[in-house]
C-alpha cells in the first residue's frame, strides 16, 4: 500500500472536493482518495506508488492546481 499527500489550490466548496475526488479516483491504481477541504490537501492511497504527474493531470482535469 502506498500513500501520498498533496496540496491543491483553488478548492473552496464541497463541489470542488467532489470534483477532485472523482478525477483522482479515476487514475489507474488509486484505491482511495481523501480530500480535506479545510487544509486543501488530497491524500491518495494506491496499491503501488502513483506518479505525481498522474495526480497533477487529474487535479488539473477537475479545474484545480496541484501546489505540491
Amino acid at each position: 500500500m502506498s500513500s501520498q499527500t498533496c496540496t491543491v489550490t483553488g478548492m473552496t466548496c464541497d463541489h470542488c472536493s467532489r470534483s477532485v475526488r472523482a478525477e483522482v479516483s479515476a487514475v489507474a491504481g488509486v484505491t482511495a482518495v481523501d480530500v480535506d477541504l479545510a487544509t486543501g490537501t488530497v491524500t491518495v492511497t494506491s496499491e503501488q506508488p502513483v506518479s505525481t504527474d498522474k495526480v497533477r493531470e487529474a487535479v488539473e482535469e477537475a479545474g484545480y492546481t496541484l501546489a505540491s
